[in-house]
């Protein structure tokens, strides 16, 4: 298993990106001080529960995020309530919703 991390600079403050790398399988996040935004691997309902607001960044088998690298051109396609309240839309791109958990 191996771990990345990568900051990211927003007009709000910064955020952090973190990777977790199996063989074959990653699972990717990006958290700031009001959420975070991650790969479909996470239940953002289950987050919502717990008050956290999560979206969701798109990846598929197919063409998967891979990399933090990537992230910030990915769009989300869900956003829990806690989420939405901030701003965070489906379709928008991660990279802007980086500001609004920031």
């Amino acid at each position: 298993m191996d771990i990345h991390t990568k900051v990211y600079e927003t007009p709000a403050g910064l955020v952090e990106g973190v990777q977790t790398k199996w063989a074959g399988f990653n699972i990717l996040l990006v958290a700031g001080g009001k959420g975070f935004l991650a790969c479909p691997a996470i239940d953002v309902e289950a987050c919502q529960r717990y008050g956290v607001a999560a979206a969701i960044v798109e990846s598929t088998p197919d063409n998967p995020i891979g990399t933090l690298e990537r992230f910030p051109n990915r769009k989300i396609t869900k956003a829990n309530a806690k989420a939405k309240a901030l701003g965070i839309k489906e379709g928008m791109q991660a990279s802007d919703a980086f500001a609004l958990i920031a």
